[in-house]
């Protein structure tokens, strides 16, 4: 090797070890966030690891690691208690926490459900039909943490059900659509776009499957919000801002091509079909994330007025004593402006 060629090899040597020294202090500083989900990694999940996999959460300077939930009100404490800095969860459920633990350090930072996928889901040759009454007389399986069971005594007021007719079953998640499609109980409480599906897969006809969605039997709810550890929050407060400003964009791209967005998720759950989660997709963005609302005032924010209004209902399901003050249920500061969480 010429004494040249070895300075020229030398020099690059040193210049990529220099760059490599310039980006350790970049790396260092990318603010670690532990985030959990509601459920397992299905359809609706997507948009959390699109914004992993094409690099918004690391454009923000974050390093986001993502588990699964076991149900949409259990990820609550988790991210109260700083096991978790940031989750999704119901916030419904939410504000029921922060009623019962007023120092409780969690807050809702974005609306990711305007419209909460919360229903009944029977089947035509077991009774059921679009009529909330004909749920009376029937055996409903209930899993004890799901959001939508925790809807039943406000759902039943509103729809008029006469409950004193009808059994409620204890049933686990995993096994709460087999017993549907098995006949072991009349209908099943649960998600629109989890059971439904679900139910698909079972092997259920898609025209035996009925659907009672409770935000149009009276439930003007909201449904779940990404949440935040306020201590979190407040020391780390363009950390929070650049977690909802990536994963906004990947609501956006979900929803701009959901059969794209399945390639977010499907290596991180073997188990699932594609077609399958598609389908999930698109409920998902019809019933509760693209709603007329959304299109009209931008993902992500609320209407404080239709938050108060709500918790009425929540004092027939959760016992809510009184309302909660909105301003310590969500805090809308760490949004992007509107123009820039408009869905495609």
């Amino acid at each position: 090797m010429t004494r040249s060629s070895l300075t020229r090899r030398t020099f690059g040597l040193l210049a990529a070890a220099a760059a490599g020294m310039l980006m350790l202090p970049a790396a260092a500083s990318a603010t670690d966030i532990k985030f959990t989900l509601d459920w397992k990694f299905e359809a609706p999940s997507a948009p959390f690891f699109i914004a992993i996999d094409k690099g918004y959460f690391a454009a923000e300077g974050l390093n986001v690691t993502i588990d699964t939930g076991a149900g949409s009100r259990e990820s609550i404490p988790r991210v109260a208690t700083g096991a978790y800095q940031m989750g999704f969860g119901d916030v419904n459920a939410l504000i029921k926490f922060i009623e019962e633990n007023p120092d409780g350090k969690v807050k809702a930072v974005m609306m990711a459900y305007e419209r909460p996928p919360f229903a009944v889901i029977g089947r035509k040759s077991l009774g059921i039909t679009e009529d909330p009454k004909s749920l009376e007389g029937k055996k409903l399986g209930a899993p004890p943490p799901d959001a939508a069971f925790g809807q039943w005594p406000a759902f039943a007021k509103a729809a008029g059900i006469d409950t004193s007719t009808i059994t409620i079953e204890n049933v686990g998640f995993p096994v709460r659509e087999p017993m549907l499609a098995q006949g072991q109980v009349d209908a099943i409480f649960g998600f629109s776009f989890s059971s439904v599906i679900n139910l698909k897969a079972q092997g259920v006809p898609a025209d035996e499957i009925v659907t009672i969605m409770m935000a149009e039997k009276g439930l003007d709810l909201y449904g779940n919000v990404v949440m935040v550890n306020t201590d979190f929050a407040a020391a780390n407060p363009d950390a929070v801002k650049g977690f909802l400003k990536a994963l906004i964009k990947g609501y956006q791209d979900a929803v701009a091509d959901p059969v794209a967005a399945m390639d977010a998720v499907l290596p991180r759950n073997e188990v699932l079909n594609k077609d399958v989660e598609v389908d999930r997709m698109n409920m998902a963005i019809a019933q509760s994330i693209k709603t007329p609302a959304v299109v009209a005032n931008g993902f992500g924010d609320i209407d404080p007025t239709k938050m108060t209004a709500s918790m009425e209902f929540l004092k027939d399901s959760m016992g809510l004593k009184a309302p909660v003050p909105v301003e310590t249920v969500f805090d809308s500061q760490y949004l992007p402006p509107k123009e820039e969480r408009m869905l495609p």
